[in-house]
């Protein structure tokens, strides 16, 4: 597909993302206590879609999470660099696939549990940086230094918690997010989980032999 459409993509696509984000939660921000919030009209509900709001199907991933103002600054900064960073490393053409097949495999969800979101979405996103940046390091409080990789693994463990404590929403979003993940990385899985089967089925057989 890359060799075929590779120059068919949205060229810094994370930027029109956290640009509508951000203008629905400034939005929300200023309207919500009058009565008036622009994410009501735009989150994912299975039963709106089929009552003929088919807008909903796509418009829920302009949703912006429901933080503090300035957690919402940092937290879409975050994002817009993970995905530039993303979008350098692979190409404009092999990211798109990357956030669409999410949002598309959300929506299948979606449509399965009759709601959706883009926080795990978001999350898969962080997983992908870090596994090509593990030791790219962030700066807690703006203060401790602290490398990706073990922020990736304080993600997976709530990502772990979240599972099990979400209901079938929650699990099957979840889902979808890492299969994301998996489907890209696979050729990087693989192979060590195949080593790691395999140097434990030679060390087991030692151990008998012996």
């Amino acid at each position: 597909m890359n060799y075929k459409y590779g120059r068919h993509f949205i060229s810094n696509l994370m930027l029109y993302i956290v640009i509508a984000q951000t203008a629905v939660y400034i939005s929300d921000y200023f309207f919500s206590g009058r009565g008036f919030a622009v994410s009501e009209y735009l989150y994912f509900d299975r039963s709106l879609i089929f009552s003929g709001q088919i807008w909903r199907i796509l418009t829920f991933v302009f949703i912006p999470p429901q933080i503090n103002p300035i957690f919402m600054f940092f937290f879409m900064y975050l994002y817009y660099m993970i995905g530039q960073a993303l979008e350098r490393t692979w190409g404009g053409f092999y990211f798109n696939v990357y956030y669409f097949l999410g949002v598309v495999l959300s929506i299948a969800g979606g449509f399965i549990t009759g709601y959706a979101d883009i926080t795990y979405l978001n999350l898969s996103l962080f997983l992908a940086f870090a596994i090509l940046f593990p030791n790219e390091r962030f700066l807690i409080l703006f203060i401790i230094p602290i490398k990706v990789k073990y922020l990736a693994i304080v993600d997976v463990i709530f990502l772990a918690i979240a599972f099990v404590f979400s209901g079938w929403s929650g699990k099957a979003a979840i889902i979808v997010s890492l299969l994301n993940l998996v489907l890209f990385f696979w050729d990087d899985f693989y192979p060590k989980i195949r080593d790691k089967w395999r140097y434990r089925k030679i060390r087991y057989k030692w151990k008998k032999e012996r």
